[in-house]
């Protein structure tokens, strides 16, 4: 059974499983209104329990992993800011929030505060959250026509 003393952990799992959940079937569901309303669920538990653990980690000493968990909630806040216009017009929100999302994980995993095969994990995640940010900025740059941009677009992913 699960024990923990401290309640405060209680809410960051609570947050981190509901951004889990909540994002997972968001992306299952054709529905565009009811994907915004689980996009808006899964973005709410994320930035709390980035919040939470900013805080938990800044108090034990960490402040680099804190920094990266306080930009991982801006980063959700800027998904977020994106949910409710739809997936197409989300397009600039999501390549500003993809690419904190980079900054955030190499803030978290480049100390040494997490075990090896996590910290590898979170550079390689690192790594490709940048490349699909920078495709994404680049194609959007690019294009001032819409039938260029749907071609560099589609030739930006094969």
């Amino acid at each position: 059974m699960f024990t923990t003393k401290n309640p405060i952990d209680i809410i960051a799992a609570a947050g981190l499983g509901l951004g889990g959940v909540f994002g997972m079937a968001g992306t299952f569901v054709a529905q565009p209104a009811l994907q915004a309303v689980l996009w808006a669920i899964d973005g709410g538990g994320l930035v709390m329990a980035a919040a939470i653990l900013c805080l938990r980690y800044f108090r034990m000493g960490q402040d680099i992993v804190a920094a990266g968990f306080l930009v991982f909630a801006i980063a959700e806040a800027v998904m977020m800011s994106g949910t409710a216009a739809g997936p197409a017009a989300s397009v600039p929100s999501f390549a500003a929030g993809t690419a904190l999302w980079a900054t955030a994980l190499l803030l978290i995993s480049i100390p040494k505060k997490f075990a090896m095969p996590v910290r590898l994990l979170g550079l390689v995640s690192a790594i490709l959250f940048s490349i699909v940010a920078a495709k994404i900025f680049w194609a959007n740059s690019y294009c001032r026509h819409r039938r260029r941009c749907r071609f560099m677009l589609i030739l930006s992913w094969s």
